[in-house]
Protein backbone atom coordinates (compact mmCIF):
# COMPACT_ATOMS: atom_id res chain seq x y z
CA UNK A 1 0.00 0.00 0.00
CA UNK A 2 1.83 3.16 -1.52
CA UNK A 3 1.19 6.37 0.81
CA UNK A 4 1.59 8.09 -2.64
CA UNK A 5 -1.13 6.62 -4.51
CA UNK A 6 -3.81 5.49 -1.54
CA UNK A 7 -6.06 8.30 -0.36
CA UNK A 8 -5.69 8.94 3.53
CA UNK A 9 -8.61 7.78 5.25
CA UNK A 10 -10.35 9.09 8.54
CA UNK A 11 -13.22 8.55 10.27
CA UNK A 12 -14.84 8.06 14.14
CA UNK A 13 -14.94 4.69 16.09
CA UNK A 14 -17.43 4.39 18.77
CA UNK A 15 -16.97 1.02 21.07
CA UNK A 16 -19.34 0.10 23.06
CA UNK A 17 -20.80 -2.95 24.73
CA UNK A 18 -22.56 -4.18 28.11
CA UNK A 19 -19.98 -3.43 31.64
CA UNK A 20 -16.91 -4.88 32.36
CA UNK A 21 -16.31 -6.26 28.19
CA UNK A 22 -12.67 -4.62 27.98
CA UNK A 23 -13.80 -1.48 26.26
CA UNK A 24 -11.05 0.46 28.07
CA UNK A 25 -8.24 -2.31 27.63
CA UNK A 26 -8.60 -2.32 24.10
CA UNK A 27 -8.91 1.43 23.38
CA UNK A 28 -5.25 1.40 25.60
CA UNK A 29 -4.45 -1.38 23.83
CA UNK A 30 -5.11 -0.08 20.06
CA UNK A 31 -3.35 3.58 21.32
CA UNK A 32 -0.39 2.42 22.90
CA UNK A 33 -0.92 4.83 25.48
CA UNK A 34 -3.10 4.95 29.12
CA UNK A 35 -6.11 6.93 28.42
CA UNK A 36 -8.93 5.04 29.96
CA UNK A 37 -9.71 3.78 33.21
CA UNK A 38 -8.90 -0.08 33.18
CA UNK A 39 -10.40 -2.14 36.44
CA UNK A 40 -11.98 -5.57 36.42
CA UNK A 41 -15.13 -3.50 38.29
CA UNK A 42 -17.90 -2.59 35.79
CA UNK A 43 -18.92 0.72 35.46
CA UNK A 44 -15.62 2.15 36.01
CA UNK A 45 -15.98 4.59 32.60
CA UNK A 46 -18.19 7.07 33.14
CA UNK A 47 -17.50 9.89 30.39
CA UNK A 48 -17.32 9.02 26.36
CA UNK A 49 -12.92 8.87 26.02
CA UNK A 50 -11.66 9.90 23.00
CA UNK A 51 -8.24 8.19 21.40
CA UNK A 52 -6.27 8.48 18.13
CA UNK A 53 -4.67 6.47 16.62
CA UNK A 54 -2.93 6.99 13.09
CA UNK A 55 -0.70 5.01 10.63
CA UNK A 56 0.28 5.66 6.74
CA UNK A 57 -3.08 5.11 6.04
CA UNK A 58 -4.50 7.56 7.63
CA UNK A 59 -6.50 8.46 11.31
CA UNK A 60 -9.25 6.23 13.60
CA UNK A 61 -10.67 8.33 16.39
CA UNK A 62 -12.30 5.64 19.05
CA UNK A 63 -15.04 6.67 21.46
CA UNK A 64 -14.71 4.72 24.65
CA UNK A 65 -18.37 4.85 25.64
CA UNK A 66 -19.61 3.64 29.98
CA UNK A 67 -21.06 0.22 29.64
CA UNK A 68 -24.86 0.22 28.83
CA UNK A 69 -26.67 -0.84 31.94
CA UNK A 70 -29.90 -0.52 33.92
CA UNK A 71 -30.73 2.98 35.41
CA UNK A 72 -31.59 3.96 38.76
CA UNK A 73 -30.59 7.50 39.29
CA UNK A 74 -29.48 10.65 36.89
CA UNK A 75 -25.37 9.31 36.81
CA UNK A 76 -26.89 6.03 34.99
CA UNK A 77 -28.80 8.37 32.88
CA UNK A 78 -25.81 10.07 31.48
CA UNK A 79 -23.63 6.97 30.94
CA UNK A 80 -26.41 5.13 29.22
CA UNK A 81 -27.22 8.38 26.96
CA UNK A 82 -23.27 8.62 26.35
CA UNK A 83 -23.94 5.19 24.93
CA UNK A 84 -27.01 5.40 22.44
CA UNK A 85 -25.40 8.88 21.15
CA UNK A 86 -22.07 7.55 19.92
CA UNK A 87 -24.07 4.87 17.47
CA UNK A 88 -25.41 7.19 16.30
CA UNK A 89 -22.87 9.99 14.29
CA UNK A 90 -20.07 7.82 13.83
CA UNK A 91 -18.60 5.99 11.01
CA UNK A 92 -18.34 2.53 12.32
CA UNK A 93 -19.44 0.68 15.46
CA UNK A 94 -17.28 -1.94 17.19
CA UNK A 95 -20.29 -4.05 19.14
CA UNK A 96 -18.15 -5.17 21.94
CA UNK A 97 -18.73 -8.88 23.42
CA UNK A 98 -17.53 -11.17 26.86
CA UNK A 99 -18.35 -14.28 25.01
CA UNK A 100 -17.23 -15.82 28.57
CA UNK A 101 -20.25 -14.20 30.56
CA UNK A 102 -23.63 -15.37 30.02
CA UNK A 103 -26.29 -13.40 27.79
CA UNK A 104 -29.05 -11.26 29.54
CA UNK A 105 -30.87 -8.65 29.55
CA UNK A 106 -28.22 -5.71 29.46
CA UNK A 107 -26.45 -7.47 26.22
CA UNK A 108 -30.17 -7.81 24.72
CA UNK A 109 -30.84 -4.28 25.65
CA UNK A 110 -27.36 -2.95 23.84
CA UNK A 111 -28.14 -5.26 20.79
CA UNK A 112 -31.33 -4.05 19.58
CA UNK A 113 -29.88 -0.47 19.74
CA UNK A 114 -26.50 -1.90 17.82
CA UNK A 115 -29.36 -3.18 15.27
CA UNK A 116 -30.65 -0.26 14.30
CA UNK A 117 -26.86 1.61 13.88
CA UNK A 118 -27.12 3.01 9.97
CA UNK A 119 -23.22 2.55 9.92
CA UNK A 120 -20.82 -0.09 9.15
CA UNK A 121 -20.74 -2.83 12.54
CA UNK A 122 -17.57 -5.10 13.84
CA UNK A 123 -18.45 -8.05 16.10
CA UNK A 124 -15.73 -7.94 18.66
CA UNK A 125 -15.57 -10.90 20.32
CA UNK A 126 -13.40 -10.39 23.35
CA UNK A 127 -10.93 -12.62 25.45
CA UNK A 128 -10.81 -15.02 22.73
CA UNK A 129 -7.95 -16.33 24.43
CA UNK A 130 -9.73 -17.56 27.70
CA UNK A 131 -11.30 -21.29 27.81
CA UNK A 132 -14.69 -20.42 29.06
CA UNK A 133 -15.34 -18.20 26.03
CA UNK A 134 -18.13 -19.60 23.72
CA UNK A 135 -17.89 -17.22 20.30
CA UNK A 136 -20.52 -19.44 18.69
CA UNK A 137 -22.90 -18.55 21.01
CA UNK A 138 -22.71 -15.09 20.87
CA UNK A 139 -22.78 -14.98 17.13
CA UNK A 140 -25.91 -16.87 17.18
CA UNK A 141 -27.06 -14.55 19.26
CA UNK A 142 -26.09 -12.01 17.11
CA UNK A 143 -27.29 -13.65 13.90
CA UNK A 144 -31.19 -13.91 15.54
CA UNK A 145 -30.93 -9.89 16.89
CA UNK A 146 -30.54 -9.37 13.00
CA UNK A 147 -32.38 -11.33 11.79
CA UNK A 148 -29.79 -13.14 9.09
CA UNK A 149 -26.76 -14.62 8.70
CA UNK A 150 -23.52 -12.86 8.91
CA UNK A 151 -22.97 -14.11 5.93
CA UNK A 152 -25.71 -12.43 4.16
CA UNK A 153 -25.02 -8.79 6.58
CA UNK A 154 -23.41 -5.85 4.51
CA UNK A 155 -21.00 -3.88 6.08
CA UNK A 156 -20.36 -6.25 8.99
CA UNK A 157 -17.32 -8.19 9.92
CA UNK A 158 -16.37 -10.32 12.91
CA UNK A 159 -13.05 -10.14 14.84
CA UNK A 160 -11.90 -12.72 17.65
CA UNK A 161 -9.74 -10.92 19.96
CA UNK A 162 -7.93 -10.29 23.24
CA UNK A 163 -7.56 -6.47 24.04
CA UNK A 164 -5.51 -7.54 27.39
CA UNK A 165 -3.31 -10.15 24.86
CA UNK A 166 -3.19 -8.04 22.11
CA UNK A 167 -4.44 -10.79 19.70
CA UNK A 168 -5.76 -10.20 16.37
CA UNK A 169 -5.96 -6.35 17.47
CA UNK A 170 -4.01 -5.18 14.42
CA UNK A 171 -6.48 -7.48 12.42
CA UNK A 172 -9.53 -4.79 14.09
CA UNK A 173 -7.79 -2.24 12.64
CA UNK A 174 -7.44 -3.07 9.52
CA UNK A 175 -10.97 -4.19 9.49
CA UNK A 176 -11.69 -0.47 10.57
CA UNK A 177 -9.71 1.17 7.68
CA UNK A 178 -11.81 -0.62 5.38
CA UNK A 179 -15.14 0.80 6.78
CA UNK A 180 -13.94 4.27 6.85
CA UNK A 181 -14.36 7.02 4.31
CA UNK A 182 -12.00 9.10 2.61
CA UNK A 183 -10.79 12.49 4.40
CA UNK A 184 -7.88 14.39 6.52
CA UNK A 185 -7.30 14.05 9.93
CA UNK A 186 -9.80 15.07 12.32
CA UNK A 187 -7.35 15.80 14.68
CA UNK A 188 -3.46 16.62 14.88
CA UNK A 189 -1.61 13.38 14.43
CA UNK A 190 0.35 14.17 17.41
CA UNK A 191 -2.49 14.24 19.93
CA UNK A 192 -3.39 10.88 21.40
CA UNK A 193 -6.67 12.41 23.37
CA UNK A 194 -9.09 15.50 23.64
CA UNK A 195 -10.29 13.71 27.71
CA UNK A 196 -10.51 17.37 29.18
CA UNK A 197 -7.32 17.48 31.75
CA UNK A 198 -9.75 18.13 34.72
CA UNK A 199 -11.52 14.72 33.88
CA UNK A 200 -8.66 13.24 32.89
CA UNK A 201 -6.40 13.98 36.52
CA UNK A 202 -10.33 13.24 38.61
CA UNK A 203 -10.09 9.58 36.47
CA UNK A 204 -6.54 8.81 37.23
CA UNK A 205 -7.56 9.75 40.79
CA UNK A 206 -11.13 7.49 41.02
CA UNK A 207 -9.23 4.71 39.46
CA UNK A 208 -7.10 4.81 42.44
CA UNK A 209 -10.03 4.47 44.69
CA UNK A 210 -11.29 1.51 43.12
CA UNK A 211 -8.10 -0.34 42.67
CA UNK A 212 -7.94 0.26 46.77
CA UNK A 213 -11.26 -0.19 47.99
CA UNK A 214 -12.80 -2.99 44.90
CA UNK A 215 -15.84 -4.13 45.40
CA UNK A 216 -16.33 -2.05 48.70
CA UNK A 217 -17.30 1.09 47.41
CA UNK A 218 -16.71 1.31 43.65
CA UNK A 219 -19.89 3.11 42.52
CA UNK A 220 -20.56 5.62 45.31
CA UNK A 221 -17.44 7.51 44.67
CA UNK A 222 -17.46 10.84 42.26
CA UNK A 223 -13.68 12.49 42.15
CA UNK A 224 -14.22 16.65 40.67
CA UNK A 225 -11.00 18.38 40.21
CA UNK A 226 -11.52 21.80 41.61
CA UNK A 227 -8.20 23.59 41.25
CA UNK A 228 -5.42 22.42 39.01
CA UNK A 229 -2.59 24.98 38.64
CA UNK A 230 0.97 25.46 38.91
CA UNK A 231 2.36 26.89 42.36
CA UNK A 232 5.81 27.86 43.63
CA UNK A 233 8.57 25.52 43.12
CA UNK A 234 7.85 24.31 40.05
CA UNK A 235 4.96 22.30 41.39
CA UNK A 236 1.64 21.42 40.07
CA UNK A 237 -1.40 21.75 42.89
CA UNK A 238 -4.57 19.25 42.47
CA UNK A 239 -7.47 20.18 45.02
CA UNK A 240 -9.83 16.85 44.50
CA UNK A 241 -13.30 17.22 46.21
CA UNK A 242 -14.26 12.89 46.47
CA UNK A 243 -18.23 12.81 46.98
CA UNK A 244 -19.58 9.67 48.33
CA UNK A 245 -23.55 9.14 49.30
CA UNK A 246 -23.44 8.48 53.56
CA UNK A 247 -20.76 9.10 56.37
CA UNK A 248 -19.66 5.40 56.82
CA UNK A 249 -18.48 5.44 52.79
CA UNK A 250 -16.91 8.49 53.79
CA UNK A 251 -15.04 6.94 56.78
CA UNK A 252 -14.30 4.32 54.62
CA UNK A 253 -12.60 6.47 51.89
CA UNK A 254 -10.57 7.80 54.29
CA UNK A 255 -9.41 4.97 56.04
CA UNK A 256 -8.30 4.44 60.05
CA UNK A 257 -6.23 7.52 60.46
CA UNK A 258 -6.46 8.50 57.05
CA UNK A 259 -4.77 5.28 55.66
CA UNK A 260 -7.03 5.09 52.79
CA UNK A 261 -6.17 8.70 51.46
CA UNK A 262 -2.69 7.90 51.99
CA UNK A 263 -2.49 5.31 49.96
CA UNK A 264 -4.96 6.82 46.94
CA UNK A 265 -2.81 9.89 47.06
CA UNK A 266 0.51 8.13 46.51
CA UNK A 267 -0.50 6.26 44.00
CA UNK A 268 -2.28 9.28 41.95
CA UNK A 269 0.45 11.63 42.45
CA UNK A 270 3.36 9.13 41.26
CA UNK A 271 1.39 8.48 38.12
CA UNK A 272 0.53 12.48 37.61
CA UNK A 273 4.11 13.40 38.30
CA UNK A 274 4.49 11.05 35.14
CA UNK A 275 1.69 13.07 33.15
CA UNK A 276 2.64 16.80 34.20
CA UNK A 277 6.50 16.12 34.49
CA UNK A 278 6.39 17.86 37.48
CA UNK A 279 6.42 17.46 41.22
CA UNK A 280 2.48 17.51 42.01
CA UNK A 281 1.09 18.35 45.55
CA UNK A 282 -2.59 16.28 45.73
CA UNK A 283 -5.04 17.60 48.19
CA UNK A 284 -8.30 15.55 48.97
CA UNK A 285 -11.55 16.96 50.50
CA UNK A 286 -14.45 14.02 51.00
CA UNK A 287 -17.90 14.93 51.05
CA UNK A 288 -20.74 12.95 51.65
CA UNK A 289 -23.93 13.73 49.75
CA UNK A 290 -26.53 11.17 49.62
CA UNK A 291 -28.00 12.25 46.60
CA UNK A 292 -24.50 13.06 44.16
CA UNK A 293 -25.61 10.71 41.46
CA UNK A 294 -29.39 12.95 41.39
CA UNK A 295 -27.72 16.07 41.65
CA UNK A 296 -27.74 17.77 38.49
CA UNK A 297 -24.94 20.59 39.08
CA UNK A 298 -22.55 18.25 40.70
CA UNK A 299 -22.27 16.10 37.44
CA UNK A 300 -22.09 19.08 35.76
CA UNK A 301 -19.11 19.20 37.44
CA UNK A 302 -17.80 15.95 36.99
CA UNK A 303 -18.19 16.61 33.61
CA UNK A 304 -21.66 15.71 32.10
CA UNK A 305 -23.51 17.65 29.88
CA UNK A 306 -27.19 17.85 31.14
CA UNK A 307 -28.50 17.89 27.13
CA UNK A 308 -27.78 14.09 27.27
CA UNK A 309 -30.98 13.58 29.39
CA UNK A 310 -32.73 15.43 26.62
Amino acid sequence: MSESTTPAKSGVVSIVGRPNTGKSTLLNRIVGEKIAIVSKIPQTTRNQIRGMYNDERGQIVFIDTPGFHFETDNLDRFMNSAVTSTIDGVDCLIYLVDPTRRLGTEEENIAAKVKDAKVPIILGLNKIDMKSSRPDVYIEFFEKVMGKPVQEMENVALVALSGERGTNVDKLVDVIFEFLPEGPPLYDPDTITDLPQKIAVADIIREKFIHKLRQELPHAIGVFIEQLRPIKGGTMYVKALVYVETSSQKEIVIGKNGQILKAVGSAARAELEQLFDQKVFLEFFVKSNKHWRDDIAILQELGYDQSMLG
